[in-house]
């Protein structure tokens, strides 16, 4: 179970340290093409949404890595499968019906505090 966190956990990483990264440094009208929901959202709470992104990526690895504060890497996985949950939410009230990332994304990262808990 290990080898299968290290690689689901680096591939979630890696999504949301760049999904993450490109809320915080784009601007709206460079976001608008993939993200149609950003017109939504204040631009701060845009810019906060990258930060917890990349703050829990950073939760997903460095944890189990070093060994300090393992109990961060369910609760960050934990995390995403909330911050999907409602993605998913902004995506349908919006009259986006294109969820599927964002269900895959959730799935991934409920078996990441699933296999994070046997670390």
């Amino acid at each position: 179970m290990n080898i299968a966190y290290w690689i689901i956990a680096g591939l979630l990483a890696l999504f949301y340290s760049y999904a993450g990264t490109l809320k915080v440094v784009r601007s709206r009208d460079r976001l608008r093409p993939m993200m149609a929901w950003v017109d939504r959202i204040p631009l701060p709470a845009l810019r906060a949404l990258g930060t917890v992104e990349i703050l829990g990526a950073t939760g997903l690895l460095l944890p189990p890595l070093t060994g300090i504060a393992p109990a961060v890497a369910p609760a960050a996985a934990g995390g995403f499968v909330l911050l999907q949950t409602g993605a998913i939410a902004v995506h349908l009230t919006g009259g986006d019906r294109r969820v599927a990332l964002n269900i895959g994304l959730t799935a991934a990262a409920a078996v990441t505090v699933w296999l994070a808990t046997g670390l």
